[in-house]
């Protein structure tokens, strides 16, 4: 599989070093990207992470803004500027610098979610309560896509539209 799925949660080292999951390390490797590309998530306090497929998506995203745009600069600015590529070590484990923990959160324990094409790196607490509200936009959704016609709108069939000539 190519997609970065499930979630786990490891504890940092005295060093700082955490290990990346054996399946996400798999995903990494097949995808051909030397390290772990990281970068601030623009809307969580998380850490977007992956390798080349991560890439070709932002590319993919800012190949459909102007190139001199103020969109396209601040959108690289927030997704290269603030960007790290970690080095995984030969047990496989990063780094997490101080800025990256800083964005997240993080003390001593990180939690890893995939999301397909990446995946991201959390504060445990902090994923446990995206995740709940996450779950309950879910279950609104679901209610409203499944929600029950009414009994007018079922007894009723839906009249052809009417023109006057």
């Amino acid at each position: 599989m190519n997609r970065f799925v499930s979630n786990f949660t490891n504890r940092l080292d005295s060093k700082g070093r955490v290990s990346i999951p054996a399946t996400f390390r798999a995903v990494l490797a097949r995808d051909g990207f030397e390290g772990l590309y990281v970068h601030p998530a623009l809307d969580a306090p998380a850490l977007d992470a992956g390798g080349n497929a991560l890439l070709g998506a932002i590319d993919a995203l800012l190949s459909g803004l102007s190139p001199y745009s103020d969109e396209h600069d601040q959108l690289s600015t927030a997704l290269f500027g603030t960007s790290e590529i970690l080095r995984i070590d030969a047990e496989g484990r990063v780094v997490l610098t101080d800025m990256v923990k800083n964005h997240a959160g993080i003390s001593d324990h990180v939690t890893f979610v995939g999301l397909g094409r990446k995946f991201q790196i959390w504060e445990p607490e902090r994923f446990r309560a995206h995740l709940d509200t996450a779950r309950a936009k879910v279950r609104a959704l679901k209610q409203g896509i499944g929600a029950p016609m009414t009994g007018a709108a079922i007894a009723q069939p839906a009249s052809p539209e009417v023109r006057e000539s």
